[in-house]
């Protein structure tokens, strides 16, 4: 059994949603985004989901694929993803941690080889976005039996006929997709949060986590009131962005920046029931 379940059940005991942030691995290079994963427990993140660069992040707005790109262009690779998990549980045997993306840097990684590696780092759980459930066996039975959860998305298009498919198979959450398009975008609004989040629970047991748009502790707050789980990640990647220098050197300061800014996030969530 992966970290997750026993999360979210401790969580659910607080009578809290959980709080789960995501960066993309190795932005803006492998020590920053090293030190920055690394200090995400402390800052209240209780989930972390972190991203596995490639080249082409279709479901990615702007934010994120510009912090893909920055990640490949310092080095990044699948090989290194893996090594910065590994070194975190070095440290942390207990925040769960879901690797995001997309199937093909899984695949030529070798989907055999990438779950016993994922399991063995310290993986809990992934999230491959392009990936339809019909067509993940290849990739879930495999995770399934080292310990790793397959994580579906449910977005508003995902009807009552529909969620039965995506759901079938399904373990660790469910991450409902809060506004149609890519990430970092819109915002949903609180009602219809609570909406999808109910139908959702109507065809499942499973937690249920809400990202897409979150960009403040208010907002936060609000999809805690109403969901498991809210998810950050457009918003602190941008942080990363903005310590960039136009040179391309990172400006001092910038992991606290962003441990801030998560402290007062994971605040908001707490403060959501």
């Amino acid at each position: 059994m992966s970290r997750l379940k026993p999360c979210f059940e401790a969580l659910k005991a607080e009578d809290r949603a959980a709080f789960v942030t995501y960066i993309q691995a190795g932005d803006p290079n492998r020590e920053i985004s090293t030190e920055i994963f690394k200090g995400l427990p402390a800052a209240g993140a209780d989930i972390i989901e972190l991203g596995m660069p490639f080249s082409d992040p279709a479901a990615d707005g702007p934010a994120i694929d510009r912090a893909a790109q920055r990640s490949l262009a310092a080095g990044a690779s699948m090989k290194q993803t893996l090594e910065m998990v590994r070194e975190f549980r070095e440290e942390n045997d207990s925040t769960p941690i879901v690797l995001m993306g997309y199937f093909n840097p899984v695949y030529a990684y070798g989907v055999e080889r990438f779950c016993l590696d994922a399991a063995e780092a310290g993986v809990d759980g992934l999230i491959v976005v392009d990936l339809p459930p019909e067509e993940d066996d290849e990739l879930r039975i495999p995770a399934n039996a080292k310990g790793v959860d397959i994580i579906r998305l449910a977005t508003p298009t995902s009807d009552d006929e529909r969620l039965p498919a995506v759901l079938n198979g399904a373990s660790g959450f469910v991450y409902y997709v809060a506004v149609a398009g890519v990430t970092g975008g819109k915002s949903a609004t609180a009602d219809d949060i609570g909406t999808a989040v109910q139908r959702i629970k109507s065809h499942t047991d499973l937690p249920v986590a809400v990202g897409f748009g979150i960009r403040t502790p208010e907002q936060a707050a609000a999809v805690a009131a109403r969901a498991d789980a809210a998810v950050v990640g457009s918003a602190i990647v941008d942080l990363i962005e903005a310590g960039i220098n136009d040179d391309g050197t990172i400006r001092d300061g910038v992991v606290q920046e962003v441990l801030d800014f998560t402290r007062e996030l994971a605040d908001g969530v707490k403060s959501g029931r």
